[in-house]
């Protein structure tokens, strides 16, 4: 059972105990200290949080949780009801509420929830301000309103159709093209928002859908991280069904992943690659991805002629780095696109809206658009950690080993080889140490992998 406190959120497993569980007492601490954190950050009379979940389980209890808090301090609430995270990142500034609150774990297990904390621009809060929050969640600093001062709900379950619109809308998307190429698409919803959000989507463009766990019960059919030893199922229905592709996204829809024809993974961190190869035929510009994605957007970007950077993992640091760096196109490699001329968010409506009309122009199958994109093979492995290590002496022991190699340490090390790289940190979601790695083949990054996963075991006496 475990209760992460991190600058993004709160994240932790339903039941148990208080203050070591995603408890009904912490949801209200931490609901209390970010609502108090708004009103001090604002002299507005009245604020407006706008809130939506995925389909977990314990959403509907957390929600109640959450809004009855932000009530009790005076605050209005937007209710979205059942939604993803791009859905309520782009109602907040449309509705010019003051910050907003996504009920998510986004790949965890269906017994983890989190509460994922926005800003009045609908993005991710900066680190300082998800320290301030934690602060006053430490303090149980609250001064809640009085009867006649209490806030309001109000329900507008419209955002899902106004996201799509907008999606459409975007001048890049060409709805048109898309319906003229037939598509077939699988999808696989994981029983979350996805199952509803994404066929809706791909019927507007004219798409052929075929359901697999699209029923928005919150009891996930597998792991619902999109990775390759998760998804045999889609992979089987994409061939079965002759179908021209599938579409996977986690539990909150900010993350995609495609099938191919052939039912191969198309991969991860190639849905940024795609996207951005499509975005950058049509506009010149940068890009940005985190340290942990692949060097292929790097290849992609520097063929269209734009300069591309890394970023520290973390969906904050992606948008700070693309603002700073001009990025017409960004995200990160765990199938994550971030597209400004929508929003700042990871959003895989809009990945999907890119990708499908980048197929459609090229007139090819996914698989053949797979073999145009320079081949580079990812391993991405963990270590638990347990209470008695020390994930920072363990960093510092690993980047004086290789002190002689190209090193960043501006999240974790990141040791980059000539011919590959590996990158070590410590996860802000989970409580693991994440080992990634990539070469010219997938034997090459798993060995890879696994020797420093070796090294690292020996250093912390595992």
């Amino acid at each position: 059972m475990t209760l992460i406190k991190s600058i993004s959120g709160i994240r932790g497993t339903i039941g148990g105990s208080s203050g070591k569980n995603l408890t009904p007492l912490d949801a209200v601490k931490f609901a209390s200290a970010y609502g108090t954190w708004l009103k001090s950050q604002s002299d507005k009379k009245e604020l407006t949080v706008v809130i939506g979940r995925d389909a977990r389980i314990s959403g509907e209890m957390i929600q109640n949780l959450v809004s009855s808090s932000l009530i009790g301090l005076g605050i209005n609430v937007i209710d979205l009801g059942l939604s993803t995270t791009p859905t309520v990142e782009i109602a907040v500034p449309l509705e010019k509420a003051d910050g907003g609150i996504i009920l998510t774990a986004s790949h965890n297990p269906k017994q983890w929830n989190a509460l994922k904390l926005l800003n009045n621009k609908g993005e991710f809060l900066s680190g300082d301000d998800g320290k301030e929050i934690l602060e006053i969640a430490e303090a149980e600093d609250f001064n809640f309103a009085e009867v006649d001062d209490l806030g309001e709900i109000i329900v507008n379950d419209s955002y899902v159709d106004i996201h799509i619109d907008e999606v459409l809308d975007l001048p890049l998307v060409d709805a048109e093209k898309i319906k003229a190429a037939k598509f077939k698409v699988v999808v696989d919803g994981v029983n979350s928002s996805g199952g509803v959000v994404i066929p809706k989507l791909l019927k507007e463009l004219g798409v052929e859908v075929v359901e697999l766990y699209c029923e928005p019960n919150g009891h996930f059919p597998h792991n619902p991280e999109p990775l390759k030893e998760h998804l045999t199922d889609i992979c089987e229905l994409v061939v079965k069904e002759k179908a021209d592709l599938g579409i996977v996204v986690d539990p909150d829809v900010d993350r995609l992943a495609f099938i191919s024809n052939d039912g191969e993974m198309f991969g991860e961190e190639y849905t940024l690659v795609a996207c951005a190869d499509y975005v950058l035929g049509k506009t010149k510009g940068n890009t940005v991805s985190n340290m942990s994605s692949s060097r292929a957007l790097r290849d992609i970007t520097e063929k269209h002629g734009g300069t591309y950077e890394a970023s520290a993992v973390g969906e904050v640091n992606v948008v700070t780095l693309m603002k700073n760096n001009n990025a017409i196109i960004g995200g990160e490699g765990n199938g994550g696109i971030i597209y400004p001329e929508s929003h700042y968010g990871r959003d895989a409506l809009v990945g999907v809206a890119l990708f499908l009309t980048h197929l459609a122009e090229k007139g090819i199958s996914v698989k053949e658009l797979r073999a145009s994109y320079p081949s580079y093979f990812m391993s991405k492995k963990k270590i638990a950690l347990t209470p008695e290590l020390d994930v920072d002496v363990i960093l510092e022991t690993m980047e004086k080993r290789y002190s002689e190699e190209n090193i960043t340490t501006v999240d974790g090390v990141k040791i980059d080889f000539p011919e590959n790289w590996v990158h070590l940190r410590k996860s802000n979601t989970e409580p693991i140490i994440r080992i990634y790695t990539e070469a010219k083949s997938q034997q090459e990054a798993d060995t890879l992998a696994d020797k420093f996963i070796a090294e690292i075991s020996d250093v912390a006496g595992l």
